[in-house]
């Protein structure tokens, strides 16, 4: 909070401290049909509000289509500060994902941590980020059942590519404050760097580095941080004054990871370094912040999918699931040990919001390692 005493400013912030311990308590949470359900969890003590405040801020977070993933998380930690939450999946998830949610089969997943609400998500626009303009579709994907009739779900008529999604932002909200990059593919992401095709190569890191330049580039104007907003915000009692753009990084952009292969490990380089870049100009033009989490494998959808042929990672021949090897891995080698996989996602979800709230407006251009320490490993004792 912000106090003004005579010709001083004096800057008064509570500070709670949580505690690591599980709490034995529950609560009782009513779901979209009307169930009730128990969560096993008590609402921790709330942060300082005045500097994660980011009501009335708009955040869109690419690539989600379940409630497994980072995106998923750092989507909550937002609306949990007030955020207004929309979200880019892509097509052939679509339907699914929404009537999974109608259904409310995600509702324990939903949960806020600072209420008994559900997290709402306000929108979903169906995004296919290997596309910047309508032009880039190829023609055999007009006929791909996964794409027909998206506007019966999405309502908007068959607009899944960056540019088309930055503008439907445009005439529903008029702005974008927060912009979450949490797409991750590589079509041979199961195969070692050696063994991996041109194609393969070149597709990954489309759709897991180049994607964020095009985003970037085209939700930009929508984010410019102009004095007058900055302004604006102010009179509002909001802090989250600097637009802030965060993606997801992970250590295989400057360490050998095996089994993380099929290119994967270039693209994560490809957004480090794209991150340095885009910090200084998209902060020169607009006004952004760019920063990327590079955060711990977390056993989502995407990375449950890859699995490794490499000689390291096969039991007895034959190929094992890469996520669960590597969640191992670390669990055993990070100075910070923790039993608990879903710290993973709360971690880097916090982490997020951080870099996302005011309270981070000093920095851009950085990759946070939120992995308990993992990378400053060398040797385990």
């Amino acid at each position: 909070m912000l106090l003004s005493t005579s010709n001083r400013m004096v800057f008064s912030v509570s500070v709670s401290v949580r505690s690591c311990l599980p709490s034995k308590s529950s609560r009782m949470v009513k779901g979209v049909q009307g169930r009730f359900f128990t969560t096993n969890s008590s609402p921790p003590p709330p942060p300082p509000r005045s500097l994660l405040n980011l009501k009335g801020k708009v955040a869109f977070i690419a690539g989600v289509g379940d409630s497994s993933g980072y995106g998923w998380a750092i989507a909550k930690a937002l609306a949990d500060a007030g955020a207004t939450i929309l979200v880019g999946t892509w097509p052939p998830l679509l339907r699914i994902f929404e009537r999974k949610l109608q259904r409310g089969s995600y509702d324990e997943a939903r949960v806020l941590s600072l209420s008994d609400e559900l997290m709402n998500i306000e929108k979903i626009y169906p995004l296919d980020v290997r596309f910047d303009l309508p032009t880039d579709i190829p023609v055999e994907l007009n006929h791909d059942q996964r794409y027909s009739n998206l506007d019966e779900l999405s309502g908007v008529k068959g607009s899944y590519t960056i540019s088309e999604v930055a503008r439907s932002i445009q005439a529903d909200y008029g702005k974008l404050d927060i912009l979450v990059h949490a797409v991750a593919n590589g079509p041979e992401a199961s195969k070692p760097l050696l063994e991996t095709s041109r194609e393969g190569y070149l597709a990954a890191s489309s759709a897991s580095a180049y994607s964020l330049v095009s985003l970037v580039r085209h939700m930009g104007p929508l984010m410019e941080t102009t004095t007058s907003k900055i302004q604006d915000d102010n009179d509002k009692n909001s802090t989250a004054n600097c637009s802030s753009v965060l993606s997801l990084s992970f250590l295989a952009a400057t360490k050998v990871v095996p089994g993380y292969g099929g290119g994967m490990s270039s693209a994560k380089a490809q957004l480090e370094s794209d991150t340095r870049t885009l910090a200084y100009e998209a902060g020169r033009k607009w006004g952004i912040r760019v920063n990327t989490i590079s955060a711990p494998p977390l056993r989502s959808r995407a990375a449950s999918a890859i699995s490794s042929t490499t000689a390291e990672n096969k039991v007895k021949g034959k190929p094992v699931m890469f996520i669960e090897d590597a969640i191992q891995y670390y669990r055993t080698h990070a100075p910070l040990q923790t039993a608990d996989q879903n710290n993973a996602a709360e971690d880097v979800a916090n982490a997020g919001l951080f870099l996302s709230s005011h309270m981070a407006r000093g920095i851009t251009g950085v990759t946070l390692y939120v992995d308990n320490g993992f990378h400053v490993m060398g040797m385990n004792h």
